[in-house]
């Protein structure tokens, strides 16, 4: 894994919302999950859609295009268990929020 990335600030992602950023090249989103901030992959194994973009609900977030869950904590595919996305190390240091990949 690289060093952590400098994401975002801390209050630039409220609770039970995510957001789309981009750490060594890769699509990374962050969710802030009741003050505990998780990183999976952007990208839907189904169809490549946005999970960044998805609907929260506690550590699942749905894909918004064709509705795959996904557990936000392990990646791991609620719709399909054969399938997951990668999961990355979140810390907060200070405001700033870091994730490594």
């Amino acid at each position: 894994m690289a060093d952590y990335i400098r994401v975002a600030r801390a209050d630039e992602i409220p609770a039970g919302e995510g957001r789309t950023v981009e750490v060594e090249g890769k699509r990374i989103a962050v969710f802030n999950v009741d003050g505990n901030l998780r990183a999976i992959e952007d990208t839907c194994v189904h169809r490549g859609g946005p999970l960044g973009q998805g609907q929260l609900d506690g550590t699942v977030v749905s894909c918004p295009w064709h509705s795959w869950r996904f557990d936000v904590a392990t990646g791991a595919c609620l719709t399909n268990p054969r399938v997951q996305v990668g999961c990355y190390p979140v810390k907060i240091e200070g405001d700033d929020i870091w994730v490594s990949c």
